[in-house]
């Protein structure tokens, strides 16, 4: 990194020597403004100096430093944030899978932490945390004032102690507090499953597990259903996830595209801008896809949604997503922490930018509230609530049009599809989504 800045500078003197051959006004402009930018890291030398000689208390230097150029980043925006040593560690461990904390994705909004997703099966997600919670307090310290990494190093800690937060939800008159364990977050980037025919994959975030996990839970899934030629179609469930890598989510789309563009990201030169495209090899031969994606569903995970949308290979369901359409590269820096700065805006193959607006569902499917107060339907309640058929009445006539390993498939079709519809009452859009693939299965022509 070091070489490659040494290069940099060294390119912007000799120009401005081959300039001043010709241009003298340019060259004047030129100087004017670097003597400002002097002037003004003449101020910030001032201040800090000042800052050391003056303070109330004695102060270290390091976390003093650390703490200008954290503000100087993130005043450009609440992606971008300077990682301490410790930190670019911890990001590190994180995109490999494995980290220790509560299992919460957040951001910065007002002052405050606004929580993008929980992450399945984590402490957090346990606890009833959900996407747009704003977090204030942690063990009753306001968070306010705090940057992004001071805020959420209030939340790590010890695996097995407690931390309360205190939590402003959207609905919800008054402040409540949550206790959460905080525990050794494994995250199982991909679990995919058989339901009838229907394969679902879902993707809770993009580390660097993702696609060899999503290409080895179709395989097992497709196997389970008596090969791909059997299923009726895939579902991608992306609803909050954070995202993440960014070659992962283009992976991801490469798996089920086989041309045309991904991703394209511009940033503020021109030459730095990329542009990726599929690869040959749809890893589900064309079978149907819904993605399900909500408002916890951000960066890697709108990539893919809308890489798929554009191409018209996904039908997507749900809510808008996150919004964040912007990419940040890591740059690791003097003392051995590193800087998240923001480079770029992704652009999805049409050209549309999903930043601060989301990706819209091709149908939009709310998720119903479930009232904790409900009493669930016992067994008899459902026997006697069942409708009397024709099979149910004494002495009827035999069915003379099927064989009975006929009548078998055909309960062991019947039993697929009452399990999906099952689905209803304990995840909508997921029954939503599935019924779909089924109606496409129904509709599609006979080979």
């Amino acid at each position: 990194m070091n070489k490659v800045l040494i290069a940099a500078v060294g390119g912007v003197v000799a120009g401005a020597l081959i300039v001043t051959q010709f241009i003298g006004p340019l060259v004047a402009q030129t100087a004017n403004k670097d003597t400002s930018v002097y002037q003004q890291l003449d101020l910030f030398g001032d201040v800090f100096e000042r800052i050391r000689a003056q303070y109330v208390e004695e102060v270290d230097n390091k976390k003093l430093i650390e703490a200008a150029v954290n503000g100087m980043l993130t005043s450009l925006d609440p992606h971008s944030s300077y990682m301490s040593a410790d930190d670019y560690a911890a990001m590190q461990v994180e995109t490999k899978g494995e980290f220790g904390g509560l299992g919460i994705e957040v951001t910065q909004q007002d002052g405050y932490v606004k929580v993008v997703s929980p992450i399945d099966g984590t402490p957090a997600d346990k606890a009833g945390i959900t996407t747009g919670d704003l977090i204030i307090k942690v063990n009753g310290k306001s968070v306010n004032g705090l940057t992004m990494d001071q805020a959420v190093d209030q939340m790590r800690g010890p695996i097995g102690s407690e931390v309360i937060i205190t939590v402003v939800r959207e609905g919800v008159k008054e402040p409540f507090d949550v206790s959460i364990i905080r525990d050794t977050i494994k995250v199982a980037a991909v679990k995919g499953r058989l339901i009838g025919t229907t394969i679902v994959v879902r993707i809770t975030s993009f580390t660097n597990q993702t696609f060899s996990g999503l290409q080895s839970e179709l395989k097992k899934a497709a196997a389970e259903a008596g090969g791909m030629e059997k299923v009726t179609g895939v579902v991608l469930d992306l609803r909050n996830n954070p995202g993440g890598l960014l070659m992962q989510a283009i992976d991801v789309s490469d798996a089920f595209l086989n041309e045309g563009e991904i991703v394209s990201t511009r940033g503020r030169n021109p030459q730095d801008n990329e542009r990726f495209n599929a690869t040959k090899g749809d890893l589900t031969d064309g079978k149907p896809v819904v993605v399900l994606i909500n408002g916890g569903s951000a960066s890697a995970s709108e990539i893919v949604t809308g890489a798929l949308q554009d191409h018209h290979r996904a039908i997507v369901v749900g809510t808008k997503s996150f919004g964040k359409g912007s990419v940040q590269t890591i740059i690791p820096v003097r003392g051995e922490g590193a800087m998240r700065l923001t480079t770029a805006r992704y652009y999805t193959p049409s050209g549309r930018s999903i930043q601060a607006l989301g990706v819209m569902p091709d149908i939009v499917v709310n998720q119903p509230l479930v009232d904790p107060n409900a009493k669930p339907t016992d067994d008899k309640t459902a026997e006697a609530n069942k409708m009397t058929s024709e099979a149910d009445l004494n002495g009827i006539i035999s069915n003379d049009s099927m064989t009975d390993e006929e009548k078998k498939q055909l309960e062991n079709d019947r039993a697929r599809t009452e399990e999906a519809s099952q689905l209803r009452d304990d995840d909508f859009q997921l029954a939503y989504a599935i019924d779909i693939l089924r109606g496409l299965a129904v509709v599609a022509p006979q080979p």
